[in-house]
């Protein structure tokens, strides 16, 4: 067996940050990314200063191999994990995936708890104990650095868990996982479980604890920083806080917890604070998945003040309403207009000041989008901006793109739509009527581009105020099972519909190519 490596852990108060948006996180029904969009939130991850990056879960689908293998080979700095089963096969996929990563790690996993074996696994404990030993064992003669987790561990009884853990050490597990996969546990509860576990096993000086918390009851930072009161030095979390059900612990807040709370919270990460807002906005974009306008730290309204009593108190010292400062996030004071005369220079700064380093192709395009949108609105915002930049970003790589609409509306119906649409580099046009000039833009859509998806959600707002705001829409299409949410942006709504419309088809039509043949959920 190879030499066993801890996690490079300066002292005690070093809390490590294993990001698994990029698995956990893509678990969110109708979160599912490209693989260069998986490739473009590994490197910002990267960059971000995160230690693990969970890149997938290798035995789940060839895309889902291909991606996590991808990523091994790209990351430079952190440790790249991928999941696995208490399955040799599992075990061989992982570390096939990961062979080509500076610090590779495999994160193997088993639930514990009396419900889970008994209904999921079918399992007797003590048969659980031979899978976590064998499992561990196999992983660590495979790769130097192994994480261990107990699913539903915090549903698990207290003197099973301790042997649990005391096998998966002996076998070799560095760092062992106390999920809290249900979101159930209270953080008093939580903080309790990690002082118990390592007071009671026997060999629990030999790794690092982990925690990892969905939010089903509002909770999951809470319990992460309790875990930290507890004697766990990582942190499992996802940007945004996106991932199964309700989410898991939001990385940019239990970091920005520890940085601003210092002193009930004494710990340190290596996490680049200033990268946040745009880590946020990049994966918002990519899973089409809107921040909250109050989401703490990235939200819209987060250094937002509309209060005359709190404006009043930011005017005379911003510590009066501000517990951190824009920039400490990389948000910008400052609001530069821009309008149709600014040149690519200063939209470049621009939009580096608001976290996006575009590549020359989607600059340029990017650019040719924002003179447009600057001819037809008298002032453009940050806010128009980011809209035109993710709404770039999000369909670059798209098979269907929208090329032209003509609409007909009115109290006179019928309502029609004349549709042209780019389909993999042919471009294909099509009339419709509706009832409505939504719905004849999305019979248009479904003469072109033929498909048996459901509407489920049909949703806009404004980015900014004033009559001649950027319209934003959402849109949530449902086949065989499977939910994908695309956004639209753009000054004309019916416009901005159909851009979100086709947004969405297009990430049906990439999970009909790369089908993924088991529904694999896990922690």
């Amino acid at each position: 067996m190879k030499t066993p490596i801890m996690p490079n852990v300066s002292n005690d108060d070093r809390v490590l940050i294993f990001d698994t948006t990029l698995r956990d996180g893509e678990q969110s029904p109708g979160a599912s990314m490209t693989f260069e969009e998986k490739l473009e939130v590994a490197d910002l991850l990267d960059q971000l200063g995160v230690d693990i990056i969970e890149a997938g879960f290798p035995i789940a689908s060839p895309g889902d191999f291909e991606s996590v293998s991808e990523v091994a080979r790209r990351v430079k700095r952190a440790s790249v994990a991928g999941l696995a089963r208490a399955a040799e096969r599992d075990i061989e996929r992982c570390a096939e995936a990961l062979k080509h990563a500076h610090r590779p790690r495999i994160h193997t996993f088993i639930s514990t708890s009396p419900v889970h074996m008994k209904y999921k696994l079918q399992m007797e404990p003590e048969r659980v104990l031979e899978l976590i030993s064998a499992s561990v064992t196999s992983a660590r003669n495979k790769v130097a650095d192994v994480e261990w987790s107990a699913e539903d561990g915090t549903r698990t009884e207290i003197d099973f868990l301790c042997r649990c853990i005391e096998t998966a050490i002996n076998a070799g597990a560095a760092t062992i996982n106390i999920p809290d996969t249900v979101g159930y546990i209270t953080p008093t509860e939580y903080e309790a479980l990690f002082k118990t576990l390592r007071e009671r096993v026997p060999n629990s000086d030999k790794a690092i604890f982990s925690v990892h918390c969905h939010d089903d009851l509002g909770l999951a930072v809470a319990n992460s920083l309790a875990g930290l009161q507890g004697g766990a030095r990582q942190i499992e979390c996802t940007i945004n806080g996106i991932g199964e059900r309700a989410g898991n612990a939001a990385l940019e807040e239990v970091v920005m917890a520890m940085k601003t709370r210092h002193d009930a919270l004494p710990f340190h990460t290596n996490i680049d604070a200033k990268i946040l807002t745009r880590a946020s906005k990049l994966v918002s974009a990519v899973t089409s998945f809107p921040v909250q306008y109050n989401k703490a730290i990235v939200g819209r309204n987060a250094f937002a003040h509309e209060s005359g009593i709190h404006q009043d108190g930011m005017l005379k010292n911003a510590y009066t309403y501000e517990i951190m400062t824009p920039e400490s996030v990389g948000v910008s004071k400052t609001s530069l207009v821009m309008g149709k005369h600014s040149g690519r220079h200063a939209f470049r700064e621009k939009l580096k000041e608001l976290g996006y380093d575009l590549g020359e192709n989607a600059l340029e395009d990017a650019f040719n989008r924002f003179k447009d949108l600057a001819d037809r609105k008298k002032f453009v915002y940050d806010e128009d901006l980011i809209a035109v930049v993710d709404d770039e970003i999000v369909n670059s790589h798209d098979h269907i793109k929208v090329i032209s609409l003509m609409v007909m509306a009115g109290t006179q119906g019928p309502q029609s739509a004349a549709l042209t649409l780019d389909i993999d580099g042919k471009r294909v046009t099509h009339q419709a009527t509706g009832n409505g000039p939504v719905d004849a833009i999305f019979n248009a859509i479904k003469a072109l581009a033929p498909h048996e998806a459901i509407l489920e959600l049909f949703q806009v707002h404004a980015v900014t105020e004033g009559t001649d705001a950027q319209a934003e829409v959402s849109v949530r299409l449902n086949e065989d099972g499977k939910s994908v949410t695309g956004r639209g942006a753009d000054p004309d709504t019916l416009v901005a519909a159909a851009r979100a419309y086709i947004a969405a088809l297009n990430k049906l039509v990439l999970k009909r190519s790369r089908g993924k043949p088991e529904a694999m959920q896990a922690m």
